[in-house]
Parts: C-alpha cells; structure tokens; sequence
C-alpha cells in the first residue's frame, strides 16, 4: 500500500513542478529568461530549444539580451521570438537580439492571471487523478484482502491530506504570481 502513496506522492509533486514551470513561462512586468523555456526555434531543420542556441541576460528590469552560440542561428532565434506568445518585437544588432518588453496593460495582465489560473486548474486536476489512481488501488487491495478496512481508512486520510497539501502550495504559487501579475 505503500508503493500506491509514494506513487501518487511522486505524481503530485510532479503536477506542482510542472505548474510552477508553467508559470515561469508566463510574462510579468519583469524580464527573466524562464519566459524563453518553452520556445523552439529551426535550427538546420531540428526544433531546437532557445536555451541550447544562446545564453540569456537581464540587464534591466525590462529588457532581455539574447547572445547566439552560432551567429547563423540569430535568423532563426528572432523569428521564433516574433512568432511566439510573447508579444514582443526582438531587435537583431548583428552580435546580439534585445527585447525590451513594453509594459502590460491592464487587460493584458487579466489575460495572464486567467492563463495562470487555468495552469494551476491542470495542476489541481492531475494531482486528484493521481490520488483517484491511488483510491483505486488501495479499494482493489480491501477487495481481494491483500490489507484490513481500516488499514485502508488510513491509507485514505494520509492521501487526502497529501493531496491537500500538494493542493494548497499550487494555491500559494498562484497567489504569488497573481500578486507579481497586478504589481506595476
């Protein structure tokens, strides 16, 4: 039974990493080079990440440096930028792109609080389809006898705090990027 809790445990730890990457990715007033994570660009004929073909540097509070590794993948980094979600325009010097971000409007940033809100509504899915996975088992284990009705009842508590826990630090990173979001 307890191979079914470290189970679920290891899901739901998952879902809150895989949130919190999520909304890294998500652009606030500040420039961080975790807004690039996600973004591939050609780079002869592979989708490469943009980590793999230049570093990232934030001088400012609101521009972003992207040095190439490769002067010839500048094209290619620049337009991945230009196609992406962003909503920002890359300035190509020759050596280096720069972006500086415009500041969010309003709507902008209620736009980018729903998008947290939805990532953090996939976390809080995934990690009740972990505990379900792991009621399941431990209710198939009371069917065939492997373990007692109230060893289970335990095994039932001890998941349901689990994955209130797990619950309430997605609650807390998304009060946290909310609060990032609305600051100016």
């Amino acid at each position: 039974m307890s191979d079914h809790m470290d189970e679920a445990e290891i899901k739901m730890d998952d879902a809150v990493e895989y949130a919190k990457e999520e909304f890294a990715a998500i652009r606030t007033g500040r420039a961080h080079p975790a807004m690039f994570s996600k973004l591939t660009a050609d780079y002869y004929g592979a989708q490469t990440p943009l980590q793999q073909l230049a570093t990232f540097q934030v001088p400012e509070a609101r521009m972003v440096l992207i040095t190439p590794f490769d002067k010839s993948s500048m094209n290619a980094i620049e337009k991945a930028i230009r196609d992406s979600d962003l909503g920002v325009n890359p300035a190509n010097d020759g050596n280096v792109i720069r972006i500086v971000l415009p500041q969010l409007t309003e709507d902008r940033r209620k736009e980018y609080i729903k998008l947290a809100r939805t990532k953090a509504e996939d976390a809080r899915i995934s990690i009740r389809n972990a505990r379900r996975q792991a009621k399941e088992a431990i209710d198939k284990l009371v069917k065939d006898s492997e373990v007692g009705e109230d060893e289970a009842a335990r095994a039932e508590k001890a998941l349901d705090a689990l994955t209130r826990k797990h619950t309430d630090v997605i609650d807390e990173v998304l009060k946290g990027k909310e609060a990032e979001l609305l600051e100016v």
